[in-house]
């Protein structure tokens, strides 16, 4: 049986047809700049289309999830799983066929291309007996399958490559139709770019994807000058599914909106000029601890600015400086009680970082230059701390671990193991490989997504699972969904514990998230 999907109407009138059936077996490539209409595009498709066949949207800023509420979508969100388990719940949505929109609105880019490329290699790797026919849209696909490196990993950048090449390239033999949209062509990988035989290209401004739109739809480069003409909603479509020829149309109207919708005008509330100052001058109760930032006092600038003019004026000549300029002293020789001194004043400042509640939530950067402050503040030399070493005092605190276990020779082979790892990854080794040392239950995903600087579970889960993948760590299920956590470089394993408990439930004392402080840790040794 044929299906016509109405998408509109073309220019002369005449309805806007495009065969499912040949959509289904020849894939297609949507391309517009923001605001050009692309993503109602989408949802027209999705909408008009969803009695016919089963439908997978990749949405990475939850712009579809309103599909669930008319449609029966079943919204996914990537943020509260595993890579491992986004596999397994795309291999049961093609063995029950259930139409779904997986929500990436949660992650950053680098998560946001993993989790969409675990889901897919689920779809892809499905047994034959459930290769159903599915239509895969992938909005943003420039995200998933970037033309070159960007900011994010190779490796995040190679499997979402891989698995967006496999849903265009070998996805037809196994019932997954691709329907990618791009604002960008030229950010497009040109071999997923490539596999598609329908297009639909939208406004765009830039000479060089004004010249790929026309080379893909057989125009010629003078004809290009068409897309900057186009108006909102308007789309030239071309392909086996849409019309032989380049056909322009008009894209009909949709029953379901997104959650942002188009920008609109808004005046700003009447405020008085003095109900304003107080407004964005004015804590409130609720507002979260901010980092103070500690600036120098007008007197103090002016007395260094003072003394560096009094230094510029006292200055010979360069050839007398060359003649009289006397070598500078070497500093004395710190002995070993002035260093152990010096060690217990920087512990003492450190917890004094550490116990602020937000600790664990900034960055590095700015934990350190606290640190700097504070040693200032005290008389001490904090600057003799580089931020390396600083760094690995900061590691070894989150882990519960103090400068006290620096004599036990267990410990000191898990700091030589941490060593090799890369450093968003040590801070959890080394708290997993507290917990085993100490025999205590295996942290929580909240604990590990703490002890990486995060308040989200889901982030503490994956990163446990690429760990996992790369065989630093080892999992063991226990009875009533207990986990143990084995080390395998050390040898170690933790005791069981529940992966899903809750640090608030802890009523005795310790920060915000119901454990004991940063400082805390670091005394505790």
């Amino acid at each position: 049986m044929k299906v016509g999907i109405d998408m509109g109407r073309t220019n002369a009138g005449g309805a806007a047809t495009l065969d499912l059936e040949e959509l289904l077996a020849t894939r297609l490539l949507v391309q517009g700049n923001s605001g050009s209409g692309k993503s109602h595009l989408l949802r027209r498709l999705i909408e008009q289309s969803a009695q016919w066949v089963q439908q997978a949207i990749i949405d990475p800023e939850g712009d579809f999830v309103t599909l669930a509420e008319r449609f029966g979508h079943v919204v996914v969100e990537a943020d509260e799983h595993t890579e491992a388990s986004l596999q397994s719940i795309a291999a049961r949505v093609r063995q029950h066929r259930v139409s779904v929109v997986l929500n990436l609105e949660g992650l950053d880019s680098e998560m946001q291309m993993r989790a969409a490329a675990a889901f897919l290699g689920g779809l892809f790797d499905a047994d034959r007996d459930c290769w159903y026919p599915m239509l895969v849209v992938v909005d943003e696909a420039q995200l998933f399958a970037p033309s070159a490196a960007g900011e994010v990993s190779d490796e995040a950048r190679k499997v979402s490559l891989g698995a967006m090449t496999n849903l265009m390239c070998r996805g037809r033999k196994r019932g997954l139709a691709g329907v990618i949209a791009t604002q960008r062509l030229a950010k497009l990988a040109k071999n997923v770019a490539a596999e598609a035989s329908n297009f639909l290209m939208g406004r765009t401004f830039l000479d060089i994807d004004m010249a790929r739109a026309a080379d893909l739809l057989g125009m010629e480069r003078r004809q290009a000058e068409m897309f900057r003409d186009l108006e909102r909603g308007h789309f030239i479509a071309l392909g086996p599914a849409l019309s032989r020829r380049p056909l322009p149309l008009r894209i009909g109207t949709v029953e379901t909106q997104g959650r942002t919708g188009s920008p609109t005008l808004i005046p700003p509330p009447a405020t008085p000029t003095e109900n304003a100052r107080d407004l964005i001058f004015t804590a409130t109760d609720d507002e979260p601890a901010r980092y103070p930032v500690r600036r120098p006092s007008t007197s103090a600038s002016a007395d260094l600015m003072a003394q560096l003019a009094r230094g510029r004026a006292a200055a010979p000549p360069p050839a007398a400086m060359e003649e009289e300029t006397p070598l500078p002293l070497p500093e004395p020789e710190e002995t070993a009680e002035q260093a152990a001194e010096r060690e217990a004043r920087y512990e003492e400042v450190l917890r004094e970082v550490l116990a602020d509640p937000e600790a664990p939530y900034r960055p590095i950067a700015v934990l350190y230059q606290d640190f700097l402050v504070r040693c200032r503040g005290r008389g001490v030399d904090g600057d003799r701390l580089a931020l390396p070493a600083f760094r690995r005092k900061l590691t070894a605190a989150r882990a519960g671990a103090a400068g006290g276990t620096g004599d036990d020779p267990a410990w000191g082979r898990a700091l030589a193991v941490a060593a090799t790892l890369t450093e968003d990854i040590q801070p959890v080794f080394l708290l997993l490989a507290r917990a085993a040392l100490d025999h205590t239950p295996c942290p929580s995903d909240a604990e590990v997504a703490r002890a990486c600087g995060s308040r989200s579970k889901g982030r503490g889960r994956r990163l446990l699972t690429y760990m996992e993948q790369r065989g630093f760590i080892a999992t063991r299920s226990g009875l009533g969904n207990t986990r143990a956590i084995g080390l395998p470089a050390l040898g170690w394993e933790t005791a069981l514990g529940d992966p899903n408990a809750d640090p608030h439930a802890n009523s005795d004392g310790g920060d915000a998230t119901g454990g004991p402080s940063e400082g805390d840790l670091f005394a505790a040794g």
